[in-house]
């Protein structure tokens, strides 16, 4: 769903309740403090995110849910930019993981994605032991084109075009 301000010019994008938005110190704080258990541990972020590096909100009825990133950012060490491919990363607040609301979170970046960087194609780098995320992806039309060995661990390349990835316009 598109919102618009009174001269007409996007202002922001939701889906399902989900918006994305730039990002506050706030934010960046809250993301930093965030623990995630077990393996997932890799995904905590030692230092501040910031809108200056690229990193956007995403917030769910006010409450912010996690945060993206495109291009540069969302690359993994080893991974080049390729023409006409959106790069595109993401983490969930680790207590809402596995609570189903993978698809809704992506769909939600996409669609802002969609409306800021207008990509040809997507593509997302996610570790290979990393279920949830590969199941998320996959629901929003994702497919897997290989894998590649980074310093972070191996990581499966994922890569959508704005036909099958792309949210509906509801």
């Amino acid at each position: 769903m598109l919102f618009y301000d009174v001269a007409g010019v996007r202002s922001r994008r939701q889906h399902l309740g989900m918006e994305v938005r730039p990002l506050t110190l706030a934010d960046s704080r809250q993301i930093a403090s965030w623990r995630y258990p077990g393996r997932y541990g890799t995904y905590d972020v030692d230092e501040l995110v910031t809108a200056e590096r690229g990193f956007w909100a995403v917030h769910d009825e006010g409450q912010l849910v996690g945060y993206c990133c495109f291009g540069d950012e969302a690359r993994v060490p080893g991974v080049i930019e390729e023409p006409g491919i959106l790069d595109v990363g993401y983490g969930m607040k680790p207590d809402l993981m596995g609570r189903g609301l993978g698809r809704d979170f992506i769909h939600s970046i996409l669609e802002f994605g969609a409306g800021e960087f207008r990509p040809r194609r997507w593509r997302l780098l996610i570790l290979d032991w990393n279920a949830r995320s590969l199941a998320a992806a996959r629901s929003v039309g994702f497919d897997e084109e290989g894998t590649i060995r980074s310093t972070e661990g191996v990581f499966v390349v994922m890569t959508g075009t704005m036909d099958e990835s792309a949210p509906s316009r509801e």
